[in-house]
């Protein structure tokens, strides 16, 4: 790191957890951000905050009106802009020191079997179970670590799935892609503004510390986050061997 770098960092730097040789892993790693909306609003600016040296921001939709209420990363001048222009501006105006690529398109497996293999993390910041499993098979395909968050009315949820690892499970061991869930979005149910925040700074969290590799992330764990009594639980969560996903896989 440069004399720059060492100042702008240094509060990191204090951290034994991280110091000079975490901060520098930040530096040098790329994270894949799926989703530009809530979630993505507040997981891409803590991970360009903390200096994460490469992030990739992938969305297909435009800015509205509708998601100023909690979409902190786009202002009422961005209005009919893509997300992920606007989110690259916000994240270059944080840290114009980090790279920062667009890709104004839905996730697809094609794309992501292109990505991954140069990713060292991917934050799944989307909002429908389709695209979920989607991201989940590519992270398993690809040994890419996953941080998976969702939210809706009140209620929040995060986990980490590691395919590293041979205990952790996938996504679709808990949420089998055999199976209908009846979608449902913000548009029809509503969402309370401050929890996407909540839950994107905690993907934030866990990805860097994934990328450094302290303390312990939610890796066979899944917090539950009650907006309404201010309550987290974590429940625990196991690989199913029978996984029509990682199961042939590990």
């Amino acid at each position: 790191m440069n004399d720059q770098q060492l100042l702008r960092y240094s509060r990191h730097l204090l951290l034994e957890e991280i110091d000079v040789a975490g901060q520098e892993k930040l530096l040098q790693s790329h994270a894949l951000v799926i989703g530009a909306g809530g979630l993505g609003s507040a997981a891409a600016p803590y991970l360009a905050a903390a200096g994460v040296g490469h992030i990739t921001l992938i969305d297909h939709d435009q800015v509205e009106l509708t998601n100023l209420q909690r979409q902190i990363m786009h202002a009422e001048n961005n209005i009919g802009k893509s997300k992920v222009a606007s989110g690259k501006e916000f994240l270059h105006r944080l840290n114009s020191s980090i790279q920062i690529d667009t890709i104004e398109a839905r996730a697809t497996t094609q794309l992501l079997d292109e990505l991954l293999p140069g990713v060292d993390i991917v934050l799944d910041c989307t909002d429908n179970f389709s695209t979920r499993h989607l991201i989940n098979a590519s992270c398993v395909k690809h040994l890419t670590p996953l941080v998976s968050g969702s939210a809706l009315r009140f209620d929040g949820q995060i986990s980490v799935f590691d395919p590293r690892t041979s205990a952790s499970p996938c996504y679709a061991c808990i949420f089998s892609p055999e199976e209908s869930f009846e979608e449902v979005s913000c548009a029809s149910m509503g969402i309370f503004s401050p929890l996407v925040g909540i839950i994107g700074a905690m993907q934030a969290a866990q990805a860097l510390q994934v990328l450094i590799g302290f303390g312990e992330p939610l890796v066979d764990r899944m917090l539950l986050w009650n907006g309404r009594s201010t309550q987290i639980d974590e429940i625990r969560i196991s690989r199913n061997p029978d996984c029509p996903v990682c199961g042939k896989t590990r």
